[in-house]
Parts: structure tokens; C-alpha cells; sequence
């Protein structure tokens, strides 16, 4: 099971096939707001942030879908990405196509 369903429940919908990006790390943890994946776009961190389809269940008033930059507190081969006060946001969005159509143009570069 993937780890952000054990974590936020397996009728959690992304709006998206996680298999169609497997390039995104899955780091979600049930603290968390929402299930997060990490990635690397350039020399670049990121992390996505997918909340739940519904804005009610939300707990944070923002888009469905964040993309963030981040940092890189471990090494390469073993990363510990993190957002933090400096994080920009780069993508926010409520439609699961606007968030597909930004990560197939991340694809080419994976």
C-alpha cells in the first residue's frame, strides 16, 4: 500500500496516477496536513502537497494542489527535503489537469 494512503486513508484520491510521475518520492506522514512528494526539478527541491478534494476537510484555506520549494538537509543519496519560512510557492492550483499538465513538462527533464 502507498505510503500516503496508509497515512491519510486508502479512499484518499491524489486526482492523479502516481505511477504516470515515478519520479515523485511519496514522504507523507500523518502529521502532516496533507500527503506530500518530494522531487527534484534542476538543481532545484520540491515538494507537492495534495489536500483533500473537498475544501471542508481541509485544514489550511489554500489550493488543493502546492508545489514548494524546499532544501536538502541530508545528502544526495539519502535526502531529507524539507519546506520551510524561505519556501516559495511555485505552483498552486485546484485543477488535478493544470497540476498533470506542470509535472509532464517536469517529466522530459527526468
Amino acid at each position: 500500500m502507498a505510503l500516503y494512503k496508509r497515512e491519510f486513508g486508502e479512499e484518499f484520491n491524489l486526482g492523479f496516477d502516481l505511477a504516470d510521475f515515478p519520479w515523485l518520492k511519496d514522504k507523507s506522514w500523518h502529521n502532516d496536513v496533507s500527503p506530500s512528494f518530494t522531487f527534484k526539478a534542476g538543481t532545484q527541491y520540491l515538494v507537492l502537497w495534495v489536500d483533500y478534494e473537498e475544501p471542508d476537510r481541509r485544514e489550511l484555506e489554500q489550493e488543493r494542489y502546492l508545489v514548494m520549494t524546499a532544501i536538502n538537509e541530508g545528502t544526495e543519496t539519502e535526502t531529507e527535503i524539507y519546506t520551510g519560512e524561505d519556501s516559495e510557492v511555485v505552483l498552486a492550483t485546484e485543477s488535478p489537469s493544470e497540476l498533470i499538465t506542470y509535472l509532464k513538462q517536469l517529466s522530459s527533464a527526468h
